[in-house]
């Protein structure tokens, strides 16, 4: 269907801000990106999301028309607008589990707008990942899509493998390394979170251009320990590859669990972790972070060329470390990157309910990984601190 055939009666979604501008400070969890909206704190919640305010009477505003209706549309174009417009309205309430308001008896089109608001409205109150419907008007029919998205909140997703490596040496923590080894191992396995010391992998290079920084800039006091650092991040990322891509690590996941013994509130939250990573596994063995990566739509209305979209491979890696002055270095560079694009790639699933199959398809694995991936850098930071 192209341009000339398809035309956006109403695009109601939630206003999300896109464009990133700098990473904020190291605390603890996964890193967010600083926005330009003012008042927000570092913190593991995704960022607030902006909603613009809406209501029945302002909502045919939101509105287009095909451009070709310079007069009024005909009681039979209208009717048959109408009628399409309810009965796609009748299967989207149906698949969100909703009971729409009656607006039937309201004049066109008013009643479809009044109708857009409430469902606005009551589909984010039974779906946590909605970010928005349009209604469509083609050749042939009018109807609703929708969109659910997982919003990263501009978050950068990496998990620094130097805390595992030493906890692998600890002999205290030994046996919950092993468990966190076999996460980690299903997260590259299946999962297929990048890894930074392969070759294909977006870090991958920024570590290789720093070293080039390194090796041609002039020397100074502070050369020796920045050689020493890419030297560590590139033995322990190797050290640790290999442990990660011995796939008996997810042989004896189950075992390791279950023989598990928690000593400390540590080792508690990382049995939890292990625990909820298994379940994933199981649940969902096929599953990859990037089985929903979905490209925001380009506007076909917009020539604005310079929007580029940040991939989800950039903001979802293993890492050496997220301290010193490689990682601060390593930031720098992303964000300066970052600031040329306008939207991240996220996971997303459109639906259609024109009479043609609604996918059954959820978010669910996405909601619950994530929420891994955050729980994992987590504690893995925290190894750091309670092992000095």
């Amino acid at each position: 269907m192209n341009y000339a055939t398809q035309h956006y009666i109403g695009i109601y979604h939630n206003t999300r801000t896109e464009t990133a501008t700098a990473i904020a400070p190291t605390v603890g969890r996964v890193r967010e990106l600083a926005t330009k909206t003012k008042g927000r704190k570092p913190s593991t919640e995704r960022q607030t999301e902006i909603r613009t305010h809406s209501n029945a009477t302002n909502g045919i505003l939101k509105c287009t028309f095909l451009p070709k209706l310079k007069t009024a549309p005909s009681a039979q174009a209208c009717q048959k607008t109408e009628g399409d417009f309810y009965k796609s309205l009748s299967k989207l309430a149906e698949h969100y589990s909703i009971e729409p308001m009656e607006t039937q008896d309201f004049d066109f089109p008013y009643n479809m707008a009044l109708a857009m608001w409430d469902m606005k409205t009551k589909v984010k109150r039974t779906n946590s990942n909605w970010d928005g419907f349009k209604v469509v008007q083609d050749s042939e029919k009018t109807y609703f899509t929708s969109e659910e998205r997982y919003n990263t909140g501009t978050t950068f997703y990496y998990i620094p493998v130097a805390p595992l490596f030493k906890m692998l040496k600890d002999p205290k923590r030994k046996k919950t390394a092993q468990l966190l080894l076999s996460v980690c191992s299903y997260l590259c396995h299946i999962a297929q979170i990048p890894y930074y010391r392969q070759e294909e992998s977006y870090l991958y290079w920024l570590y290789e251009m720093m070293n080039d920084w390194v090796e041609q800039d002039e020397e100074t006091e502070e050369t020796e320990s920045y050689k020493r650092e890419l030297r560590n991040a590139e033995y322990i990322g190797d050290k640790i590859e290999q442990k990660l891509f011995n796939r008996s690590n997810l042989k004896v996941f189950e075992q390791r669990l279950n023989r598990f013994k928690s000593v400390d509130t540590f080792d508690k939250e990382c049995w939890q972790v292990a625990h909820n990573a298994f379940a994933l596994l199981k649940n969902y063995p096929n599953v990859t972070i990037f089985t929903n990566a979905t490209l925001p739509e380009k506007d076909p209305y917009n020539d604005d060329d310079e929007n580029e979209i940040i991939g989800m491979e950039k903001y979802i890696s293993f890492i050496a470390d997220t301290k010193g002055w490689l990682y601060e270095s390593l930031s720098d560079t992303i964000n300066n990157e970052f600031n040329e694009y306008g939207a991240m790639e996220e996971p997303t699933i459109s639906k259609r309910f024109d009479g043609s199959e609604i996918p059954t398809a959820n978010l669910d694995f996405e909601n619950r990984l994530f929420g891994l991936l955050n729980d994992l850098s987590g504690l893995l930071y925290e190894y750091k601190t309670i092992e000095k």
